[in-house]
């Protein structure tokens, strides 16, 4: 079965505009999410961004990509700007319990994720 196929199939089981990248895209964002959540905070631009590549690392090998593709296909946006500007400490304060009821087959700190990503993008940017 290929990946056409297979992105056929969700999107006759979902009904909707779904892709295997979706999910990559969503697997990356969370682990980046959840890697980025465990640093310490750091003192300096070049700590943060060192940290940024770190948590990088391993969501590539994951997905069989370079960090720089991960970062720019795979990993939302939102997630390392939100570290580099230090708003993840939300999801690190609360990660185990926020959402945890809300919505069936997600973890609390998908969920986490999900809230903190519609609290970012639905801020205007200044």
């Amino acid at each position: 079965m290929g990946s056409d196929d297979v992105n056929d199939y969700l999107r006759e089981i979902t009904s909707e505009d779904i892709t295997t990248k979706d999910f990559r895209t969503w697997a990356a964002t969370n682990l980046a999410a959840l890697a980025l959540r465990d640093f310490d905070a750091y003192d300096s631009a070049a700590k943060g961004k060192r940290n940024v590549l770190r948590a990088i690392e391993p969501v590539a090998k994951m997905l069989g990509n370079t960090r720089s593709i991960c970062r720019k296909c795979f990993i939302h946006p939102a997630i390392i700007e939100g570290y580099l500007d230090t708003i993840l400490e939300g999801i690190k304060d609360h990660a185990d319990e926020i959402l945890d009821d809300k919505a069936s087959g997600l973890t609390a700190k998908e969920l986490a994720v999900v809230a903190y990503l519609d609290r970012r993008l639905s801020t205007p940017s200044p």
